[in-house]
């Protein structure tokens, strides 16, 4: 196919008059800048100005290591901003200390098309805190349920075969994870610690709340904090063993690298993943010769399907143009051009097309992309829109909504509820700090007596004000069941 690129002007010229001054709308995404961000930006920006919002953009990106921590610091400094991409966790804390605007006026104002889809769909709750909507959530359903993942080249180059899904259980990856490490003692194996594994083998609730969640079989929803659970201790146990046998590498602690990277690039042999990686098609390999297995964990039991919160954009509550945000996105909603610009980039030079799917130009691929793929698009994406790719062809997504439909996953009935520390938050920068040192020393196998250093740990939450915590995040859970029971 031609380069379109050299007449791109002309395609996003024919610009539609606008009384309004020229404004700079400055996003924040994760990950790595790609190389014709700024030119497919540019791009944008006309082809927006041609329906009448005078805007360009500021692209910023910020690796995805630092990312949350550093939003949550920009956030208490003050910074301005217009529009941010953020995922569960960090969305939480965010909106907990008041750092999104509230978009209950502007929303239906300023973008009624994308305010009638989510009306639709019924997951603004998942994005209001005490009553003001503070986010706007993305609209792909699927299940993050984790599936083990090891180096099937390697593991075959020395003898060590698996059964298709035959690694199911945390005792199964511990031997499949000796085995790798013997074969290839000089390898990094791993640097995930065992707790994720007993986390869905006991069907645990996590919060997104510092530690604390809930037994999904418990009909009282009492909130509990994690390292109070007998299996914490066993997870504690495991790590340490495959600290000791240096299966868990020695730098995961500090190690800030994006793992997902680590494991494309062929600097890990085992990893865990969810549906969408170990069915996508392109997987990103580094080296065409990389091949993965993968086993889907602990199938029969329950696990929550991801929120309509994992991916999210939010506006800074410091933004000088939220109702020209809110304008970009209404037409990201209604106008499939602009759309394919936004996530796509330039046909001829980012992406082209076979028929109706997205492919690479010659020469690029997932792990060298000029643009597709970036980070942070996700919370973007629109299900009436989006087309096949390499990475993910066909029905890809239909695939992963019939994944998350499947009797083990379910619908977490805490959806949408944002916890504030508002009441809490010197008990809960204590607990935090106590984490940071010692419960991630215990959770990463790097102390010498497992259960005396949990024990010690326990009692300096407690006397921390674990109670108070749980306490007032339990009254806000009730509060919450109340009020969607009585809808």
């Amino acid at each position: 196919m031609g380069n379109r690129s050299a007449d791109i002007h002309d395609s996003f010229t024919s610009v539609t008059p606008t009384d309004e001054p020229e404004a700079t709308l400055k996003f924040y995404f994760g990950g790595e800048k790609k190389a014709a961000t700024d030119e497919v930006w540019a791009a944008v920006s006309e082809y927006v100005k041609g329906k009448g919002l005078n805007v360009k953009f500021s692209i910023q990106f910020i690796p995805w290591p630092e990312y949350y921590e550093k939003l949550l610091v920009m956030a208490a400094a003050g910074d301005r901003w217009d529009l941010n991409f953020d995922s569960e966790g960090s969305f939480r804390q965010m909106a907990s200390r008041g750092s999104y605007m509230a978009l209950d006026k502007l929303l239906p104002e300023y973008a009624p098309s994308l305010y009638r889809k989510y009306q639709m769909d019924g997951n603004l709750r998942s994005t209001t805190m005490n009553g003001d909507i503070v986010g706007l959530p993305w609209s792909i359903k699927m299940n993050q349920r984790p599936y083990a993942g090891w180096r099937v080249d390697l593991a075959e180059k020395a003898g060590i075969y698996r059964a298709p899904d035959s690694v199911k259980t945390v005792e199964d990856v511990d031997v499949l994870l000796q085995e790798l490490k013997d074969a290839y003692p000089d390898s990094k194996v791993s640097r995930i610690t065992a707790l994720p594994f007993y986390v869905v083998r006991e069907e645990w609730l996590d919060l997104g709340f510092h530690g604390l969640g809930i037994d999904m079989n418990d009909p009282e929803f009492k909130v509990q904090a994690i390292e109070q659970q007998l299996f914490y201790i066993e997870a504690a146990q495991m790590s340490k063993k495959w600290y000791e046998n240096k299966i868990l590498s020695p730098d995961s602690l500090i190690d800030r690298g994006d793992s997902a990277e680590q494991w494309r690039n062929g600097k890990v042999l085992f990893t865990l993943t969810s549906h969408e990686w170990a069915y996508a098609a392109d997987l990103g390999f580094v080296d065409p010769n990389y091949r993965q297995q993968m086993s889907l964990l602990y199938p029969d039991k329950k696990q929550m399907n991801r929120s309509p919160i994992s991916n999210v954009l939010a506006i800074n509550r410091n933004s000088e143009h939220p109702e020209l945000v809110l304008r970009f996105l209404d037409m990201m909603e209604t106008d499939r051009k602009l759309y394919d610009l936004v996530i796509y980039g330039i046909e001829g030079k980012t992406y082209e097309k076979d028929g109706e799917q997205v492919i690479y130009p010659d020469n690029l691929s997932l792990s060298t992309s000029n643009y597709m793929d970036w980070g942070g698009q996700w919370a973007l994406w629109n299900p009436r829109f989006i087309r096949s790719t390499e990475t993910y062809p066909g029905d890809f997504w239909g695939e992963e909504a019939r994944f998350a439909e499947l009797p083990m996953n379910i619908d977490s009935p805490l959806e949408g509820l944002l916890l504030s520390d508002y009441a809490i938050s010197k008990e809960v920068e204590k607990r935090a700090q106590l984490y940071e040192n010692l419960g991630r020393s215990i959770e990463y196998g790097l102390v010498s007596d497992v259960e005396k250093e949990i024990t010690a740990y326990r009692i300096k939450q407690q006397d921390s004000g674990l109670d108070v915590v749980i306490g007032e995040i339990q009254r806000q859970v009730n509060l919450y069941l109340a009020s969607t029971q009585s809808e």
